[in-house]
């Protein structure tokens, strides 16, 4: 007599066993693994598959050649564990940075650029509420908390129609739902924060939570300075991300998620500066039937700062702020196998405050106030994925924009040298500009082998919201401004080919790609702008287009003790702007001809683990004065092309070590040592000129690094 288990439409044969527990462990093709728990009282019959409380999937078997998308990348969190952090802070942008087309924007910084795109053509998303300054500690840290993680998706080449509003790429960073199971609770201390996190069932198999929370201690650290005005100082920063989950019976699920986030630089009452993220979503998923479901979610995002001076006669102060509040729906029709589309439609609302500032001196207070704007953006998409043949995957959709500009306040006019020659009122509400735009997206990946393929795509991406800098990296006061009556929508068009092979039995993977993106409406500054105590911000800039090619390896290596991975871009980034360079194309800030990171964990026991990384870049491309002039005892600087000369290059080697000190089956906790930029390389964060000490009348370049190495230290624990 036989004992028949039905399990995920696998019928399995096995003979009748003796009354007590077992765990069943099958193997299935494609190399997945099936585990179940315990299943007392085997007395010949079947099993009903309802009556199994738990099935937990795992694959090793990447499907990197089924996916028709070029240029993505997708990682869980567990598997960044070993590598080297900054003062002990596990960074998913930290990580991203280290993959081909991924250039970080230098030390100090969390900004990144996408092949040849700026710092905010990037669409960051948590649980689907976009984060518009994703830092912590002035660019130190991100300010996503990885215990707090579960999945991250970056695209950098073809997106699906879902995604919109940015020229270069999508991060897609999910939250941890909670487990449902059973209560859990785990954390850790580094050098510089401390992180605690509870997870567990509200109702045991139909709905969780996750509360995550994590802060610094820098402050305490002042504190032990013998220095007055120092201990004096404040430097922090604190986030908390919450999630819950239902399962409203077996056609709904309902999850309500959010995140808040605060940093504060107060430098003896002189300085002071404080921003912070705060987000929101609400996510109900309905499924009719086996073809046809629904998601909608609702997404609030709220970023602001306040930066003030203060001395002796006066204080300056300034505020800015960005809110999105975004609703929408999307219906998931799988018509059968081999089809699926997706058709959906959005709604944002955007307010912006780009500046408030206060100027008081001597009794007097001088208000200037940038004019606060509202926008309307509306999207409608549909996305196709077909399964022409066995070898054939095609996706294919369009996404349809409309923007509109809301007036409040004044628009202006400007002609070609950046004079206003007209000054528009309008009404709160009053359209002042609409912009439509179609946004088609289409990939193919066909498969030439079981461990090769190649696939190609091209993808039209509309970006309305800009970001405004006064200087070269990525800063807690720059601001966000909208499309205006001048202002147009930033457009590319990319194209992407690639080749990809398993080798070893899908030991090793290698990605080739190459992509060329074309550009339009480019955002840049004319000469000594000042685009913070200025109300017609129009006048200070100017437009034109932009062109990034370039090559991707990657070569990684995902089974064994030893596992990393390669990554070499070969890339060149530049712009034409009408009124700088002579017309002519230049380098863009973010061009940087060769990067390489070279990543690797080894394990080398059930307990102990090493990890390196080693990173190489091109320096960043700049504008450093040509000659100089001696006019009425005042220096003035002569400049000649824009971004034509290098800082020198960067590299730099980070090494970490885990032991795992404990690891029972209700506890376990780990501990790491590890050194940031471990040979101690002076890598320029900038560099400026002064006045020669030993030749007078001679000018020198004097490079300023953050630091030489940094060591790390942190302790996590779970049970």
């Amino acid at each position: 007599m036989k004992a028949y288990i039905m399990a995920l439409a696998c019928l399995f044969a096995m003979p009748v066993l003796a009354q007590k527990k077992y765990m069943i462990n099958s193997f299935m093709i494609a190399d997945k693994v099936i585990a179940m728990p315990a299943i007392t009282d085997i007395d010949g019959i079947p099993t009903p598959p309802n009556d199994l409380k738990q099935v937990t999937v795992k694959s090793t078997k990447n499907n990197h050649l089924l996916q028709s998308q070029t240029g993505l990348e997708k990682f869980l969190l567990k598997d960044t564990k070993q590598l080297p952090t900054m003062l002990g802070e596990r960074d998913i942008l930290k990580t991203i940075q280290l993959l081909p087309g991924v250039k970080s924007a230098g030390d100090g910084n969390s900004g990144f650029y996408v092949r040849g795109g700026g710092a905010d053509q990037n669409l960051v998303l948590l649980d689907d509420a976009p984060v518009y300054n994703p830092a912590h500690f002035l660019g130190f840290f991100s300010t996503f908390n990885a215990d707090a993680i579960k999945e991250v998706s970056l695209y950098k080449g073809a997106m699906p129609a879902q995604y919109g509003g940015r020229l270069s790429s999508v991060l897609d960073v999910s939250m941890n739902e909670g487990d449902k199971e059973q209560w859990k609770v785990s954390g850790g201390a580094g050098l510089i924060a401390t992180r605690l996190s509870v997870e567990g069932p509200l109702q045991k198999e139909k709905s969780s939570f996750l509360i995550s929370g994590r802060r610094t201690y820098a402050d305490m650290y002042l504190k032990l300075s013998h220095d007055s005005d120092i201990r004096k100082n404040r430097m922090n920063f604190y986030d908390l991300n919450g999630k819950f989950s239902w399962s409203l019976g077996k056609k709904d699920k309902l999850s309500i998620s959010g995140y808040t986030g605060h940093d504060v630089l107060n430098l003896s009452g002189l300085f002071g500066l404080n921003w912070g993220n705060k987000v929101g979503a609400v996510h109900w998923n309905h499924t009719f039937n086996d073809r046809v479901s629904v998601n909608t979610a609702a997404t609030y995002s709220n970023y602001d700062y306040t930066a003030a001076v203060t001395q002796a006669n006066y204080n300056v102060s300034m505020y800015s702020s960005m809110k999105d509040v975004s609703g929408k729906t999307e219906v998931i029709y799988a018509a059968n196998a081999n089809y699926k589309m997706h058709i959906g439609t959005s709604a944002t609302y955007h307010h912006m405050v780009p500046g408030n500032a206060q100027n008081a001196q001597k009794g007097s207070v001088n208000n200037v106030q940038q004019p606060t704007r509202n926008s309307l953006e509306n999207a409608l998409y549909v996305q196709n994925e077909w399964q022409a043949s066995d070898k054939l995957l095609l996706s294919y959709g369009t996404r349809v924009t409309a923007f509109s500009v809301l007036g409040t306040g004044d628009f202006y006019r400007v002609d070609g040298n950046g004079v206003v020659t007209d000054t528009l009122r309008y009404s709160p509400g009053q359209r002042v500009a609409t912009y439509i735009n179609l946004e088609p997206r289409v990939s193919a990946s066909f498969q030439l082998t079981q461990t090769a393929a190649v696939k190609a795509s091209y993808t039209r991406n509309v970006q309305n919201l800009h970001l405004i800098a006064n200087t070269t990296s990525a800063s807690p006061t720059d601001r966000w401004v909208a499309s205006t009556n001048i202002i147009k929508p930033e457009i590319a068009d990319q194209f992407s080919v690639g080749y990809y092979k398993n080798l070893a039995d899908n030991q090793y993977q290698v990605t080739v790609e190459t992509y060329y993106k074309n550009m339009q409406n480019q955002i840049d500054y004319r000469n000594g702008a000042d685009v913070f105590d200025n109300q017609a911000l129009e006048s200070k800039l100017l437009y034109g287009k932009g062109r990034a090619y370039g090559i991707e390896t990657l070569i990684k290596k995902r089974k064994g003790k030893l596992t990393g991975w390669v990554a070499y871009t070969l890339s060149k980034t530049e712009r034409k702007i009408d009124g700088i360079n002579n017309n002519q194309w230049y380098n863009a800030r973010q061009d940087r001809t060769h990067e390489l990171a070279i990543v690797a964990a080894y394990q080398l026991s059930n307990r102990f683990s090493v990890a390196a990384n080693w990173v190489f870049y091109t320096g960043n491309a700049v504008t450093f004065p040509a000659g100089k002039y001696i006019i009425n005892n005042q220096v003035v600087y002569y400049y000649t092309n824009r971004n034509s000369y290098r800082m020198p290059d960067y590299h730099r080697l980070d090494v970490n070590a885990t032991v795992s000190l404990f690891k029972k089956k209700k506890f376990s906790s780990d501990l790491s040592v590890g050194i940031y930029n471990a040979y101690g390389r002076e890598n320029a964060f900038s560099v400026f000129f002064r006045q020669s000490k030993t030749q007078p009348g001679q000018t020198e370049a004097v490079q300023v690094a953050l630091f030489k190495f940094v060591p790390s230290l942190s302790y996590d624990f779970k049970f």
